[in-house]
């Protein structure tokens, strides 16, 4: 009899990469098995799970609009429907484990698994856990963590410390810094400054890219800049052979490569990721977030010498300053490198899927 595993997440890809990290590495160990996801209906993993290859049950599930909560009538409907549906999916497909990886999604089908009796995984992510998952954390069977800081939020004999599930083009070696250079167009000679703002992008950070462009030239950096999908029209017409501006960047590994230096969000996904380039980096939280929680994650590496962290609002006085000061000290970027390696944890997703294992016996 084949083994099934159910995995819920979604909603950003800070969800969905572990998510499908955890299920190509179950997908290896257990090749008979088969893995059902379920997401929320209309969101990113919709589209996302299907492209990598796993099917994937869409349920109605949505957050409260905390600007206008009187858009949100229709959520308790919303969330007694999902609940509903995903104990119909748990009964038919009789899960040997649950995983959950954060979003809307996986409270519900985290929720009715506990209920009925099925083994549970929370994996979180951020260094600040988020109320949903510390209400699942309470009864699951296993959480892993990506932070030592985060095991405060859940029963001690239920935490392992893991790190977060990374894709593998990241654990494998990266490609020759100079040929990557080479390959995105830049001399080899010269240092370059990868930006990433997310998928969609970042206001914050593309206005102080756009006021600053010429000033960082002239520092001595040439720029690859990812400015976001919701941007792409506004910022990629001001690209210069110094500066390559695009929306997204596939070849993400050939881009970490070519690095200097990189300015990024917190994103606990993009955090692991950079642990394993190991590169100095530039950290400026979004403040836009549940808790609060890039703001946790960028001061559990600035801490510790591996980053700097800037919070958004002291971008104007301090972005140029402190990118200045990494193109003059190659030191102080070779020590944060080194620093912020030592906090990387590269075999997290085969530990989780060891968790997994040890809950099916």
């Amino acid at each position: 009899m084949s083994k099934t595993f159910i995995i819920s997440g979604g909603g950003t890809g800070g969800h969905i990469f572990p998510a499908l990290s955890i299920a190509w590495e179950l997908q290896q160990r257990f090749p008979e098995a088969n893995i059902q996801f379920i997401g929320a209906s209309g969101k990113m993993e919709m589209d996302r799970v299907p492209a990598a290859g796993f099917p994937i049950l869409g349920v109605p599930i949505a957050g409260i609009n905390r600007k206008k909560p009187w858009k949100s009538w229709n959520v308790p409907f919303k969330l007694i429907y999902a609940l509903w549906r995903c104990r119909s999916i748990i009964r038919k497909l009789k899960p040997s484990v649950v995983v959950g990886t954060g979003g809307y999604a996986s409270g519900p089908a985290l929720f009715m698994a506990q209920r009925m009796g099925i083994p549970t995984l929370v994996q979180e992510q951020n260094s600040y856990a988020g109320i949903t998952n510390i209400r699942l954390g309470a009864k699951a069977s296993v959480v892993c963590t990506a932070y030592k800081n985060a095991a405060r939020f859940f029963p001690a004999g239920k935490v392992h410390l893991t790190g977060n599930p990374i894709r593998k083009v990241f654990v494998d070696a990266l490609p020759d810094a100079s040929e990557s250079k080479k390959a995105l167009g830049f001399d080899a000679s010269k240092m370059v400054l990868l930006v990433l703002g997310g998928s969609l992008g970042a206001r914050a950070m593309n206005v102080q890219m756009a006021a600053h462009m010429a000033a960082l030239n002239a520092q001595g950096w040439q720029i690859l800049w990812q400015c976001g999908k919701l941007y792409e029209e506004e910022y990629t017409p001001m690209a210069t052979s110094q500066t390559h501006i695009q929306a997204f960047i596939d070849d993400i590994a050939t881009a970490y490569a070519a690095a200097d230096a990189i300015v990024s969000r917190a994103g606990a996904g993009t955090l692991s990721e950079l642990c394993l380039v190991g590169k100095a980096s530039v950290l400026i939280p979004s403040p836009n977030v549940a808790e609060d929680h890039q703001t946790h994650n960028a001061r559990a590496l600035s801490d510790k010498g591996a980053a700097v962290l800037i919070p958004e609002k002291e971008l104007t006085q301090r972005f140029e300053i402190e990118l200045a000061e990494l193109a003059k000290n190659k030191a102080r970027r070779d020590i944060m490198g080194e620093n912020i390696k030592k906090l990387a944890l590269p075999r997290a997703t085969e530990d989780i899927v060891n968790h997994i294992e040890a809950l099916m016996k």
